[in-house]
């Protein structure tokens, strides 16, 4: 009896061991995108540093004054330094009244513009351009795949919660805490409403590949905080 005591004393202590090692195994690993105190990791699209007008950090909040604001000159999108794959990316947003932004993700650089697939910010109540259709609205993957009507949205002045998952081909948007939509890169039903939208001549629109995460100026008002990505493994076929 004694034997088998000592050996339960020994072999109990080895399995625990094993299951808190098995627990502290890391999983996709979550990180911010911006700090809430300065614009480390962003830089203006196309250029080498962070715009010195325009945007501004205030109270947590990565904002872009509107352009009647004395210091909004020169301001532009501005995209994060690291390029992204396949990914978890969620933020919360403010958007003043009747205003126009977007998150922009897979963007590349060699494009003439920032053109790529955008998840749209905008007062849906009040812009011009959200009531051309609902392609156009809140969470929409702009001018392509419109988010439904019974959205939980909140009206602009109030913070909402975005995400934007990438995994492979497949992507999703959600808008506080619902998913709205997803699509298929690459897939026949996105080549047939890429048809139907401004993008339908835009060579590799659509396309599987690497890159920055954009926060669009439109020149209006908004503000972003608590932005944070989760990297997923990585997927064949992404095109650099």
């Amino acid at each position: 009896m004694a034997f088998f005591r000592i050996r339960s004393f020994f072999v109990l202590p080895l399995i625990a061991t094993a299951g808190a090692m098995l627990a502290a195994q890391p999983g996709p690993r979550e990180r911010p995108l911006f700090d809430g105190k300065t614009t480390n990791g962003w830089r203006g699209f196309k250029k080498p540093a962070f715009p010195e007008h325009g945007w501004v950090v205030q109270d947590g909040w990565l904002k872009r004054l509107a352009t009647n604001h004395e210091d909004s000159r020169g301001a532009g999108d501005i995209i994060t330094v690291d390029t992204f794959d396949n990914f978890d990316l969620q933020f919360e947003w403010r958007i003043s009244p009747g205003s126009n932004s977007g998150v922009k993700y897979l963007v590349t650089e060699d494009r003439s513009g920032p053109i790529a697939h955008e998840y749209q910010i905008i007062d849906d109540a009040r812009h011009a351009d959200a009531k051309i259709g609902p392609q156009r609205a809140t969470a929409a993957l702009y001018d392509v795949i419109p988010a439904p009507a019974n959205k939980p949205l909140k009206p602009a002045g109030e913070i909402n919660a975005g995400r934007i998952l990438v995994n492979g081909l497949h992507v999703e948007h959600w808008l506080n805490g619902v998913k709205v939509l997803a699509y298929e890169l690459e897939s026949d039903a996105l080549k047939a409403a890429k048809a139907k939208s401004k993008f339908k001549d835009e060579p590799g629109w659509g396309t599987k590949l690497k890159g920055h995460i954009l926060l669009q100026d439109h020149g209006d008002e908004v503000a972003f905080r608590n932005i944070r990505i989760r990297e997923l493994p990585p997927s064949a076929g992404t095109k650099e």
